[in-house]
Protein backbone atom coordinates (compact mmCIF):
# COMPACT_ATOMS: atom_id res chain seq x y z
CA UNK A 1 0.00 0.00 0.00
CA UNK A 2 1.53 3.32 -0.80
CA UNK A 3 2.42 5.77 1.95
CA UNK A 4 -0.26 8.82 0.66
CA UNK A 5 2.57 11.63 1.63
CA UNK A 6 5.23 10.02 -1.13
CA UNK A 7 1.96 8.99 -3.33
CA UNK A 8 2.74 11.38 -6.80
CA UNK A 9 -0.97 11.04 -7.59
CA UNK A 10 -1.96 12.24 -4.09
CA UNK A 11 0.17 15.31 -4.38
CA UNK A 12 -1.65 15.89 -7.69
CA UNK A 13 -4.42 15.81 -5.96
CA UNK A 14 -3.63 18.14 -3.34
CA UNK A 15 -2.01 20.59 -5.56
CA UNK A 16 -5.55 21.16 -7.21
CA UNK A 17 -7.36 21.47 -4.38
CA UNK A 18 -4.72 24.32 -3.15
CA UNK A 19 -5.39 25.83 -6.44
CA UNK A 20 -8.67 26.21 -5.91
CA UNK A 21 -7.98 27.09 -2.31
CA UNK A 22 -6.21 30.31 -3.78
CA UNK A 23 -9.18 30.90 -5.83
CA UNK A 24 -11.34 31.69 -2.78
CA UNK A 25 -9.11 32.80 -0.99
CA UNK A 26 -8.75 35.56 -2.66
CA UNK A 27 -12.19 36.07 -3.66
CA UNK A 28 -12.60 35.91 0.49
CA UNK A 29 -9.48 38.62 0.72
CA UNK A 30 -11.39 40.79 -1.53
CA UNK A 31 -14.79 40.41 0.22
CA UNK A 32 -12.79 41.31 3.63
CA UNK A 33 -10.45 44.14 2.09
CA UNK A 34 -13.95 46.32 0.44
CA UNK A 35 -15.72 45.13 4.08
CA UNK A 36 -13.26 47.32 5.70
CA UNK A 37 -12.72 49.76 3.14
CA UNK A 38 -16.23 50.56 2.49
CA UNK A 39 -16.20 50.55 6.41
CA UNK A 40 -13.88 53.15 6.45
CA UNK A 41 -14.71 55.39 3.82
CA UNK A 42 -18.55 55.41 5.09
CA UNK A 43 -17.02 56.26 8.70
CA UNK A 44 -14.70 59.04 7.43
CA UNK A 45 -16.93 60.41 4.24
CA UNK A 46 -19.63 60.79 6.67
CA UNK A 47 -17.90 63.03 8.89
CA UNK A 48 -16.64 64.91 6.04
CA UNK A 49 -19.73 65.13 4.51
CA UNK A 50 -21.19 66.51 7.82
CA UNK A 51 -18.19 68.96 8.45
CA UNK A 52 -18.91 70.13 4.84
CA UNK A 53 -22.86 70.80 5.37
CA UNK A 54 -22.19 72.45 9.09
CA UNK A 55 -19.46 74.78 6.98
CA UNK A 56 -22.67 76.45 5.74
CA UNK A 57 -23.90 77.48 8.89
CA UNK A 58 -20.21 78.51 10.20
CA UNK A 59 -21.01 81.95 12.15
CA UNK A 60 -24.77 81.96 12.20
CA UNK A 61 -26.23 81.35 15.58
CA UNK A 62 -28.39 77.80 15.41
CA UNK A 63 -30.73 79.20 18.39
CA UNK A 64 -31.87 82.27 16.04
CA UNK A 65 -35.65 83.92 14.65
CA UNK A 66 -36.72 86.01 12.49
CA UNK A 67 -39.57 88.47 12.42
CA UNK A 68 -40.79 90.07 8.99
CA UNK A 69 -43.75 92.01 8.79
CA UNK A 70 -46.36 91.38 6.47
CA UNK A 71 -50.31 91.82 5.49
CA UNK A 72 -53.04 91.64 7.80
CA UNK A 73 -55.53 89.09 7.16
CA UNK A 74 -58.24 90.32 9.50
CA UNK A 75 -60.06 93.74 10.17
CA UNK A 76 -59.25 95.16 13.75
CA UNK A 77 -59.58 98.71 15.04
CA UNK A 78 -61.22 100.56 12.01
CA UNK A 79 -58.45 99.03 9.89
CA UNK A 80 -59.24 97.06 7.12
CA UNK A 81 -57.64 92.99 6.02
CA UNK A 82 -54.80 93.32 3.63
CA UNK A 83 -53.07 96.40 5.36
CA UNK A 84 -49.15 96.71 5.38
CA UNK A 85 -47.42 97.55 8.75
CA UNK A 86 -44.18 97.54 9.62
CA UNK A 87 -41.81 96.98 12.56
CA UNK A 88 -40.74 99.65 14.66
CA UNK A 89 -37.32 100.64 16.65
CA UNK A 90 -40.38 100.77 19.62
CA UNK A 91 -40.86 96.89 19.54
CA UNK A 92 -37.29 95.88 19.17
CA UNK A 93 -36.53 98.17 22.34
CA UNK A 94 -39.64 96.81 23.80
CA UNK A 95 -39.04 93.18 23.32
CA UNK A 96 -35.39 93.35 24.34
CA UNK A 97 -36.93 95.10 27.89
CA UNK A 98 -39.68 92.60 28.42
CA UNK A 99 -38.33 89.05 27.13
CA UNK A 100 -34.92 87.86 29.18
CA UNK A 101 -34.22 84.94 27.32
CA UNK A 102 -32.90 87.25 24.06
CA UNK A 103 -29.10 87.14 24.56
CA UNK A 104 -28.74 89.33 21.15
CA UNK A 105 -30.79 91.15 19.00
CA UNK A 106 -30.66 93.53 16.29
CA UNK A 107 -33.09 95.47 14.22
CA UNK A 108 -32.06 95.13 10.21
CA UNK A 109 -33.54 97.37 7.15
CA UNK A 110 -32.05 96.93 3.67
CA UNK A 111 -32.52 99.16 0.77
CA UNK A 112 -30.97 99.04 -2.79
CA UNK A 113 -28.66 101.69 -4.18
CA UNK A 114 -25.77 101.98 -6.49
CA UNK A 115 -22.35 102.84 -4.74
CA UNK A 116 -19.75 104.86 -6.95
CA UNK A 117 -16.16 105.41 -6.35
CA UNK A 118 -14.14 107.59 -8.87
CA UNK A 119 -15.11 106.04 -12.47
CA UNK A 120 -16.33 102.79 -10.68
CA UNK A 121 -20.09 102.07 -10.07
CA UNK A 122 -21.08 98.70 -8.75
CA UNK A 123 -25.59 97.71 -8.45
CA UNK A 124 -26.01 96.72 -4.50
CA UNK A 125 -28.00 96.96 -1.50
CA UNK A 126 -27.34 99.06 1.99
CA UNK A 127 -28.11 97.46 5.02
CA UNK A 128 -28.44 99.26 8.43
CA UNK A 129 -27.68 97.13 10.91
CA UNK A 130 -27.64 97.15 15.06
CA UNK A 131 -23.94 96.66 16.88
CA UNK A 132 -25.09 93.17 18.10
CA UNK A 133 -25.71 92.26 14.73
CA UNK A 134 -22.02 89.95 14.57
CA UNK A 135 -23.70 87.90 17.78
CA UNK A 136 -26.18 86.17 15.50
CA UNK A 137 -24.38 86.88 12.25
CA UNK A 138 -20.57 86.40 12.70
CA UNK A 139 -18.55 88.37 9.85
CA UNK A 140 -15.26 87.55 8.65
CA UNK A 141 -13.34 91.11 8.47
CA UNK A 142 -10.44 91.04 5.89
CA UNK A 143 -9.68 94.78 6.68
CA UNK A 144 -10.47 97.40 9.27
CA UNK A 145 -13.00 96.85 11.58
CA UNK A 146 -17.23 96.38 11.53
CA UNK A 147 -19.87 98.46 12.94
CA UNK A 148 -20.04 99.07 16.73
CA UNK A 149 -22.22 100.47 18.94
CA UNK A 150 -20.28 104.08 18.75
CA UNK A 151 -21.21 104.10 14.86
CA UNK A 152 -25.01 103.68 15.92
CA UNK A 153 -25.06 106.29 18.88
CA UNK A 154 -23.41 108.86 16.80
CA UNK A 155 -25.40 107.91 13.57
CA UNK A 156 -21.84 108.38 12.55
CA UNK A 157 -21.65 108.33 8.32
CA UNK A 158 -19.13 105.21 7.72
CA UNK A 159 -19.19 101.82 6.43
CA UNK A 160 -18.28 97.95 5.79
CA UNK A 161 -17.87 96.74 2.66
CA UNK A 162 -18.66 93.42 1.41
CA UNK A 163 -15.66 91.50 -0.05
CA UNK A 164 -17.12 91.11 -3.61
CA UNK A 165 -18.19 94.80 -3.62
CA UNK A 166 -14.59 96.06 -2.52
CA UNK A 167 -13.51 93.44 -5.41
CA UNK A 168 -15.66 95.53 -7.65
CA UNK A 169 -15.29 98.85 -6.65
CA UNK A 170 -11.40 98.99 -5.53
CA UNK A 171 -9.77 95.64 -7.52
CA UNK A 172 -6.93 94.92 -5.52
CA UNK A 173 -6.64 98.03 -3.87
CA UNK A 174 -6.88 98.44 -0.23
CA UNK A 175 -10.82 100.45 0.64
CA UNK A 176 -10.06 101.49 4.35
CA UNK A 177 -10.32 105.12 4.72
CA UNK A 178 -11.98 106.11 1.10
CA UNK A 179 -15.20 107.55 0.32
CA UNK A 180 -17.78 105.67 -1.08
CA UNK A 181 -20.70 107.44 -2.35
CA UNK A 182 -24.72 106.42 -2.59
CA UNK A 183 -27.41 108.54 -3.23
CA UNK A 184 -25.50 111.46 -3.03
CA UNK A 185 -24.19 110.55 0.82
CA UNK A 186 -20.48 109.94 1.10
CA UNK A 187 -19.54 107.06 3.33
CA UNK A 188 -16.16 106.55 5.37
CA UNK A 189 -15.25 102.91 4.63
CA UNK A 190 -13.56 101.19 8.21
CA UNK A 191 -13.60 97.96 7.11
CA UNK A 192 -14.20 94.92 4.63
CA UNK A 193 -16.08 91.79 5.24
CA UNK A 194 -17.43 88.73 4.75
CA UNK A 195 -19.48 85.63 5.80
CA UNK A 196 -19.16 81.83 5.81
CA UNK A 197 -22.11 80.94 6.54
CA UNK A 198 -24.70 80.57 3.51
CA UNK A 199 -27.83 81.70 5.31
CA UNK A 200 -28.78 85.12 3.63
CA UNK A 201 -30.42 87.65 5.52
CA UNK A 202 -31.46 89.81 2.84
CA UNK A 203 -28.68 88.87 0.77
CA UNK A 204 -25.15 87.69 2.22
CA UNK A 205 -22.46 90.06 3.40
CA UNK A 206 -19.74 89.92 0.71
CA UNK A 207 -22.27 91.33 -1.46
CA UNK A 208 -23.47 94.03 1.06
CA UNK A 209 -22.64 97.27 2.08
CA UNK A 210 -23.34 97.99 6.02
CA UNK A 211 -23.71 100.95 7.56
CA UNK A 212 -25.35 101.84 11.55
CA UNK A 213 -29.36 101.35 11.06
CA UNK A 214 -29.54 104.69 13.13
CA UNK A 215 -27.62 106.43 9.92
CA UNK A 216 -29.93 104.45 7.39
CA UNK A 217 -33.14 105.44 8.94
CA UNK A 218 -32.35 109.33 9.00
CA UNK A 219 -30.75 109.59 5.59
CA UNK A 220 -33.87 107.70 3.78
CA UNK A 221 -36.29 108.88 5.82
CA UNK A 222 -37.44 105.86 7.51
CA UNK A 223 -37.96 107.55 10.89
CA UNK A 224 -38.57 104.37 13.66
CA UNK A 225 -39.32 101.93 10.85
CA UNK A 226 -37.32 98.93 10.20
CA UNK A 227 -37.49 95.67 7.83
CA UNK A 228 -37.13 93.06 10.03
CA UNK A 229 -35.45 92.12 13.21
CA UNK A 230 -33.56 89.24 14.05
CA UNK A 231 -32.38 87.81 17.42
CA UNK A 232 -30.88 84.91 19.25
CA UNK A 233 -31.95 83.39 22.65
CA UNK A 234 -29.87 82.33 25.31
CA UNK A 235 -28.43 78.62 25.68
CA UNK A 236 -31.16 76.27 26.73
CA UNK A 237 -33.99 78.35 25.59
CA UNK A 238 -35.34 78.50 22.15
CA UNK A 239 -37.24 81.19 19.79
CA UNK A 240 -40.70 79.05 19.60
CA UNK A 241 -40.71 79.43 23.60
CA UNK A 242 -40.87 83.12 23.79
CA UNK A 243 -42.70 83.49 20.34
CA UNK A 244 -46.46 83.82 22.47
CA UNK A 245 -44.69 86.63 24.08
CA UNK A 246 -42.87 88.38 20.95
CA UNK A 247 -46.23 88.50 19.29
CA UNK A 248 -48.24 89.78 22.18
CA UNK A 249 -45.62 92.87 22.61
CA UNK A 250 -45.90 93.57 18.85
CA UNK A 251 -49.60 93.62 18.90
CA UNK A 252 -49.72 95.99 21.71
CA UNK A 253 -48.06 98.51 19.06
CA UNK A 254 -49.82 97.84 16.34
CA UNK A 255 -53.31 97.13 14.92
CA UNK A 256 -53.14 93.74 14.52
CA UNK A 257 -56.17 91.31 15.41
CA UNK A 258 -55.37 89.10 18.14
CA UNK A 259 -56.36 85.76 15.91
CA UNK A 260 -54.31 87.37 12.86
CA UNK A 261 -51.59 84.18 12.26
CA UNK A 262 -50.86 85.52 8.65
CA UNK A 263 -49.87 89.75 9.72
CA UNK A 264 -46.61 88.61 10.76
CA UNK A 265 -43.70 86.01 10.18
CA UNK A 266 -41.88 84.20 12.39
CA UNK A 267 -39.20 82.00 11.43
CA UNK A 268 -37.69 79.95 13.94
CA UNK A 269 -34.07 79.15 12.61
CA UNK A 270 -33.53 76.34 14.91
CA UNK A 271 -36.22 74.28 13.37
CA UNK A 272 -33.71 74.57 10.29
CA UNK A 273 -30.93 73.48 12.07
CA UNK A 274 -32.71 71.07 13.84
CA UNK A 275 -33.92 69.52 10.61
CA UNK A 276 -30.28 69.24 10.05
CA UNK A 277 -29.46 67.33 13.15
CA UNK A 278 -31.88 65.04 12.12
CA UNK A 279 -30.50 64.36 8.51
CA UNK A 280 -27.00 64.02 10.24
CA UNK A 281 -28.13 61.51 13.02
CA UNK A 282 -30.23 59.29 9.74
CA UNK A 283 -26.70 59.79 8.03
CA UNK A 284 -24.86 58.03 11.01
CA UNK A 285 -27.35 55.25 10.97
CA UNK A 286 -27.14 54.55 7.07
CA UNK A 287 -22.94 54.48 7.63
CA UNK A 288 -23.62 51.33 10.51
CA UNK A 289 -26.63 49.88 8.56
CA UNK A 290 -24.17 49.47 4.95
CA UNK A 291 -21.21 48.94 7.45
CA UNK A 292 -22.73 46.53 9.45
CA UNK A 293 -23.85 44.44 6.16
CA UNK A 294 -20.27 44.81 4.67
CA UNK A 295 -18.71 43.73 7.84
CA UNK A 296 -21.31 40.37 8.16
CA UNK A 297 -20.53 39.18 4.16
CA UNK A 298 -16.60 39.60 4.83
CA UNK A 299 -17.08 37.51 8.06
CA UNK A 300 -18.98 35.06 6.20
CA UNK A 301 -16.77 34.67 3.73
CA UNK A 302 -13.85 33.81 6.34
CA UNK A 303 -16.43 31.58 7.44
CA UNK A 304 -17.19 29.82 4.13
CA UNK A 305 -13.52 29.54 3.05
CA UNK A 306 -12.62 27.56 6.28
CA UNK A 307 -15.22 25.33 6.14
CA UNK A 308 -14.30 24.77 2.56
CA UNK A 309 -10.52 24.60 3.76
CA UNK A 310 -11.33 21.79 6.34
CA UNK A 311 -13.80 19.50 4.37
CA UNK A 312 -10.69 19.56 1.09
CA UNK A 313 -7.88 19.25 3.65
CA UNK A 314 -9.16 16.44 5.85
CA UNK A 315 -6.68 13.57 4.35
CA UNK A 316 -3.80 16.39 5.26
CA UNK A 317 -5.51 16.93 9.12
CA UNK A 318 -6.06 13.29 9.41
CA UNK A 319 -2.01 12.39 8.17
CA UNK A 320 -0.91 15.12 10.78
CA UNK A 321 -2.90 13.57 13.85
CA UNK A 322 -1.64 10.23 12.91
CA UNK A 323 2.18 11.32 13.01
CA UNK A 324 1.15 12.92 16.50
CA UNK A 325 -0.31 16.52 15.99
CA UNK A 326 -2.21 17.57 18.99
CA UNK A 327 -6.13 18.95 18.57
CA UNK A 328 -4.74 22.34 19.56
CA UNK A 329 -2.21 22.15 16.75
CA UNK A 330 -5.05 21.75 14.20
CA UNK A 331 -7.13 24.78 16.19
CA UNK A 332 -4.27 26.90 15.77
CA UNK A 333 -4.20 26.14 12.02
CA UNK A 334 -7.23 26.76 11.08
CA UNK A 335 -7.15 30.31 13.28
CA UNK A 336 -3.86 31.24 12.06
CA UNK A 337 -5.24 31.21 8.44
CA UNK A 338 -8.12 33.09 9.31
CA UNK A 339 -6.64 35.56 11.69
CA UNK A 340 -4.03 35.96 8.37
CA UNK A 341 -6.51 36.47 6.10
CA UNK A 342 -8.35 38.89 7.91
CA UNK A 343 -5.32 40.98 9.18
CA UNK A 344 -3.56 40.85 5.94
CA UNK A 345 -6.97 42.10 3.24
CA UNK A 346 -8.30 44.26 6.35
CA UNK A 347 -5.17 47.03 6.68
CA UNK A 348 -5.21 46.68 3.07
CA UNK A 349 -8.87 48.09 2.97
CA UNK A 350 -8.21 50.17 5.63
CA UNK A 351 -5.15 52.12 3.47
CA UNK A 352 -7.02 52.33 0.34
CA UNK A 353 -9.91 53.97 2.17
CA UNK A 354 -7.19 56.32 3.76
CA UNK A 355 -5.73 56.78 0.04
CA UNK A 356 -9.56 57.76 -1.09
CA UNK A 357 -10.19 60.36 1.87
CA UNK A 358 -6.97 62.07 1.52
CA UNK A 359 -7.99 62.35 -2.28
CA UNK A 360 -11.73 63.74 -1.73
CA UNK A 361 -10.24 66.16 1.67
CA UNK A 362 -7.84 67.76 -1.04
CA UNK A 363 -10.20 68.70 -4.01
CA UNK A 364 -12.67 69.78 -1.44
CA UNK A 365 -10.56 72.19 0.11
CA UNK A 366 -12.13 75.78 0.09
CA UNK A 367 -10.52 79.20 1.54
CA UNK A 368 -7.63 77.16 3.41
CA UNK A 369 -10.67 75.14 5.13
CA UNK A 370 -10.18 71.01 4.87
CA UNK A 371 -13.41 68.99 5.68
CA UNK A 372 -12.86 66.21 7.99
CA UNK A 373 -12.53 63.50 5.29
CA UNK A 374 -10.55 61.37 7.26
CA UNK A 375 -10.14 58.38 9.02
CA UNK A 376 -8.83 58.40 12.54
CA UNK A 377 -6.32 56.39 14.31
CA UNK A 378 -8.50 55.05 16.83
CA UNK A 379 -11.23 54.29 14.12
CA UNK A 380 -9.17 52.43 12.00
CA UNK A 381 -7.55 50.70 14.89
CA UNK A 382 -11.63 49.81 15.72
CA UNK A 383 -12.50 48.68 12.38
CA UNK A 384 -9.57 46.24 12.14
CA UNK A 385 -10.28 45.29 16.04
CA UNK A 386 -13.83 44.21 15.06
CA UNK A 387 -13.03 42.45 11.43
CA UNK A 388 -10.08 40.41 13.45
CA UNK A 389 -12.44 39.64 16.22
CA UNK A 390 -15.25 38.09 13.98
CA UNK A 391 -12.86 36.75 11.38
CA UNK A 392 -11.22 34.88 13.81
CA UNK A 393 -14.60 33.28 15.79
CA UNK A 394 -16.02 32.76 11.96
CA UNK A 395 -13.15 30.08 12.00
CA UNK A 396 -13.42 28.75 15.66
CA UNK A 397 -16.52 26.08 14.74
CA UNK A 398 -14.76 25.15 11.25
CA UNK A 399 -11.41 24.71 13.77
CA UNK A 400 -13.48 22.96 16.28
CA UNK A 401 -14.65 20.30 13.44
CA UNK A 402 -10.99 19.77 11.98
CA UNK A 403 -10.10 19.17 15.85
CA UNK A 404 -12.69 16.06 16.21
CA UNK A 405 -11.63 14.69 12.93
CA UNK A 406 -10.27 11.12 14.05
CA UNK A 407 -7.31 9.79 12.02
CA UNK A 408 -8.59 6.54 10.30
CA UNK A 409 -11.71 8.39 9.10
CA UNK A 410 -9.79 11.36 7.59
CA UNK A 411 -7.08 9.04 5.72
CA UNK A 412 -10.08 6.90 4.45
CA UNK A 413 -12.18 10.50 3.70
CA UNK A 414 -12.60 10.17 -0.52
Amino acid sequence: MKNPIFDIDNWKEITATLGRNKTRTFLTAFGIFWGTAMLALLWGGAQGLQDMLRGNFAGFSTNTAIIFPGRTSLPYKGFSKGMWWSLTQTDVDNMRRSIPEISASSAVSTISTTAVYGHKSYSTSIQGIESQYPLINKPVIYEGRFINESDQSNERKVCVLGKRVAAELFGTGSPIGKFVEMDNIYYHVVGVAGQTSEISINGKIDELILIPLATLQRAYNQGQNIGMMIFSCRDGDSPSAVKSRVERIIRANHPIHPDDKQAMEFMDVSEEFEMVDNMFNGVDILVLFVGFGSLLAGIIGVGNIMWIIVKERTQEIGVRRAIGAKPRDIIMQILSESIVLTTVAGIAGICFAVIILFAVAQATTEDGVTPGFQLTFTHAVTILFVFLTLGSAAGVVPAIKAMRIKPIEALNDK
